[in-house]
Formats: structure tokens, C-alpha cells, sequence
């Protein structure tokens, strides 16, 4: 097969196709690279529920069905026809489990080079099941031999897994990327989701974007909001994400503790999330755990400003432009909210604006695309200098 030197032929293999913050990363990339070359996605699960828009950014998708141990040998197998048949030119792999199985995958084709790709900066969560500890060690103890290179979203997540074992010579850190065309200012969005959730246009709007999980620290979350109401009775608050809706009794409990019942909005999954975060008057990232937030990315391109809890790259991403604070310490979380409200309404603009400016020139998506195509194509040039063995 001949490739135009500037045409790339790339095989993505990702645990799965669900929705999350790795996958809505990679969907972003390759909706961005599919124009110029030639892209293929592998879920090792089921096509899940991102596969379809996958094929509409031009990607061709696959899925290999895997569900659990038992069915990893032929998982495996069925990898190595796909690559075998698609005969890619570098094989990204998104997760550990992908990481894994790719690289051996790879390794029985003798075809491909491999780069790996690792999105979580949590190693010490005592949430992370045995299995997928010992896959984490197993890549730790491959990781000068499998990959090629390894591509990190967040420099905390690489110094926590070359302290974990990983090789360190192999990382090369490229951020998540930000669309500053879907995520913008607007104060249509504003005066739409405050009407939909019924709330006045002098009603203050402080959300929370993340699935239900123990990472997100929402139980936190609400702590601090059930603070700040007691400072600030027209303060209003919104999670959204899977399962921070209704039906979560855990959730509901919680908010009718607090006594926010009618000022915390529950909003579940949602499509319209760059409405949603364009109608905030604060972001927030409650995280324990996190190795590079969207959520913030996605709110400081609202020119919202953010708090965030200092963990991951979080602080770093926010910079100058919003506050941090120390994770699981609601009232330092609600102190800094304070803060930001208290602030005259000119000078809280002006820190949006600053956020979204910094957001266009170190985390915009067109960049941190260029960053990756210059990272596989010297993937690439490496493995075809290497001498035959």
C-alpha cells in the first residue's frame, strides 16, 4: 500500500466507546485528523454509545466484543486480524487495558509501532479494582519494550506513573484540547437555562459537569453549596453528568440534607453541555482525583471563571485566571466561590476573559492536534530508520 508522506494511516484501539473524558478526547482528535488521513477506532468492548459519531467524524469503527478475562485470548486474536487487514502505519492505544492488549497485539503482527496513551492520574485510588492494578503494573513492567513512546494528557499523570515504574524516557505530555468554536460565550445560553430551570437573570449559577463517582467528589460538592447558601440566598447550583439526576437516591439524599432541595438542579446526561457551561457564573472541579479536567477547559473557553480543587494538572490549567483550592475541604471550596462573587462584576468578566484567552493559546484543540500528528509522525520516522533485525 503507498500513503502520501503527509497522509497518516492510523489504528486507534480504546477499552471502549462509552461516554467519558477520554473517549470525548479522542472523538475530538479524530474528528480533527479524519479530513487528512486515514483513521480506524477499535473499541475492545462493545461499539458503545460514541461509536456512531466516530463514524460520522469519517472514522471507520470496529469492535472486539471482550467482556472479561475469559474472553481475552481471542480478543487478542481478532485485534491481530484488524491489524493485520488494516495494516496501519502506528497504532494509538487510549487506557490501560488497550495499552496492553495493543501492544501485545502488535507485537505478534511484528507491524505497527505503538503509542501508548494514559489518561488517569490516580494510581493511589484505593477505587481502582485488583485487575485493573495488575494490568497497570504488568504495562509498568512492558513499558520499555511495547510502546514506542507513551502519550500522557497531564505532566501529574506521568510523574506519577514513572514513580509507579513506567519508563520515563518514553513520556511525551500533550494536554487535552478545547474547541473555541463549540464552547464560547454567550449570553443567549445564559438567559435559555435560566428560564429552563427557572430561575431569574439576577440568580447566581455555580455547576458542577461529571459523571457520578467517587473521583468527582459531588457528596463535597454539595457540602459547599449548602455553605454558600446560607451566604448567598439567590446561589443556585447544577450538576450534570451520568447519574446526577433524580434517580440517583444517593444524590437526592444528599441535596435534601443540605437543605438545597429547589436550588440544586439535577440534570443528568446531557447534549447541550456547551449551553449548559456558557451559563454559568462559576465552574467548578470538586475532584479527588483528575489528571487533566475538560470541564474546566471547556468552561474557561465560556470565558467562565473556574474553581477548582489541586489536583492533576488543575491548578496549571487554570492558572491566574480562577481559584484553587485543596481537594475534600468543602468550606475552602465555598470560601472561594465567595470570593469570586464578592468580586465587582467587571473585574469577574475580565477573569473569563482571561480564561478563555489562555485556553486559545496553550489548550486549543487545533494546537494539541498539530502536537499529536508531529508526536505519531516521529513515531513513525523512528520505527522506519530502526535497522532490520
Amino acid at each position: 500500500m503507498t500513503i502520501p508522506a503527509d497522509r497518516l494511516r492510523i489504528l486507534f484501539v480504546i477499552t471502549s466507546l462509552q461516554v467519558g473524558g477520554a473517549e470525548r478526547m479522542l472523538l475530538k482528535l479524530v474528528s480533527r485528523m479524519a479530513p487528512s488521513h486515514d483513521l480506524a477506532v477499535v473499541s475492545l468492548a462493545k461499539r458503545g454509545a460514541l461509536a456512531c459519531e466516530f463514524e460520522q467524524a469519517g472514522a471507520e469503527v470496529s469492535a472486539l466484543g471482550m467482556r472479561g478475562l475469559q474472553s481475552t485470548p481471542a480478543a487478542i486474536a481478532r485485534l491481530v486480524h484488524r491489524i493485520r487487514a488494516w495494516r496501519p502505519q502506528l497504532m494509538s492505544t487510549w487506557m490501560y487495558h488497550a495499552d496492553l492488549l495493543g501492544g501485545l497485539a502488535a507485537r505478534l503482527t511484528g507491524l505497527p509501532p505503538v503509542a501508548w496513551n494514559i489518561r488517569y492520574g490516580g494510581l493511589l485510588n484505593p477505587q481502582i479494582n485488583r485487575a485493573t492494578r495488575v494490568v497497570i503494573r504488568t504495562n509498568a513492567l512492558l513499558s520499555g519494550t511495547l510502546p514506542k513512546k507513551i502519550l500522557c494528557c497531564s505532566e501529574a499523570a506521568r510523574r506519577i506513573h514513572v514513580e509507579a515504574g513506567y519508563r520515563d524516557d518514553r513520556f511525551h505530555v500533550i494536554p487535552n484540547g478545547f474547541d473555541l468554536q463549540q464552547f464560547q460565550p454567550s449570553a443567549e445560553a445564559r438567559t435559555s437555562v435560566r428560564q429552563e430551570l427557572g430561575l431569574s437573570e439576577d440568580d447566581l449559577l455555580i455547576g458542577l459537569v461529571a459523571r457520578w463517582h467517587p473521583d468527582k467528589d459531588q457528596p463535597g460538592f454539595i457540602r459547599a453549596a449548602a455553605a454558600l447558601g446560607q451566604q448567598y440566598k439567590n446561589a443556585h447550583f447544577v450538576l450534570v453528568g451520568d447519574l446526577c439526576d433524580t434517580d440517583n437516591s444517593s444524590l437526592v439524599r444528599l441535596i435534601s440534607e443540605a437543605n438545597l432541595i429547589g436550588r440544586a438542579h439535577l440534570l443528568g446526561r446531557r447534549s447541550d453541555i456547551p449551553r449548559i457551561t456558557a451559563a454559568l457564573d462559576i465552574a467548578t472541579s470538586s475532584s479527588i482525583v483528575e489528571a487533566f479536567s475538560n470541564t474546566l477547559g471547556e468552561a474557561m473557553a465560556c470565558s467562565v471563571p473556574c474553581v477548582t480543587t489541586d489536583v492533576g494538572d488543575s491548578a496549571y490549567i487554570v492558572g491566574d485566571t480562577g481559584k484553587v483550592v485543596p481537594s475534600q475541604n468543602p468550606s475552602a471550596l465555598a470560601r472561594a466561590w465567595a470570593e469570586l462573587i464578592a468580586m465587582p462584576d467587571t473585574s469577574r468578566r475580565e477573569l473569563g476573559q482571561r480564561a478563555r484567552k489562555r485556553v486559545g493559546e496553550e489548550f486549543e484543540l487545533d494546537i494539541v492536534t498539530r502536537q499529536y500528528e508531529a508526536a505519531f509522525r516521529e513515531i513513525i520516522h523512528e520505527s522506519d530508520s530502526e535497522p532490520i533485525k
